[in-house]
């Protein structure tokens, strides 16, 4: 299963690290990242493959939403099905 991370906030150092540490320790690997920081505000999307995973996809939720939240980041994992969905055109 793919899912579709984002990121946003206040640039600081080490938030591509802390995420992609959570990722790894879950087995969650990241196919693609696109990142912008405009005036200092980050703001990143990254695609993942949680096939090799045991995490359930709440889990990274909540924790990855919990761990942002400790520094300002607003940070969401969706299915790439229901991301595709909301932001059809």
């Amino acid at each position: 299963m793919k899912v579709v991370v984002t990121i946003v906030g206040e640039d600081r150092v080490g938030i591509i690290a802390m995420v992609s540490d959570i990722l790894a320790r879950n087995k969650v690997n990241i196919l693609n990242i696109n990142q912008n920081i405009v005036n200092g505000f980050f703001n990143m999307v990254m695609i993942a493959d949680m096939s090799d995973s045991s995490i359930k996809l709440k889990d990274l939720q909540c924790t990855l939403k919990e761990k942002g939240e400790e520094i300002n980041l607003d940070i969401k994992v969706q299915h790439e099905d229901i991301f595709r969905i909301m932001h059809r055109v």
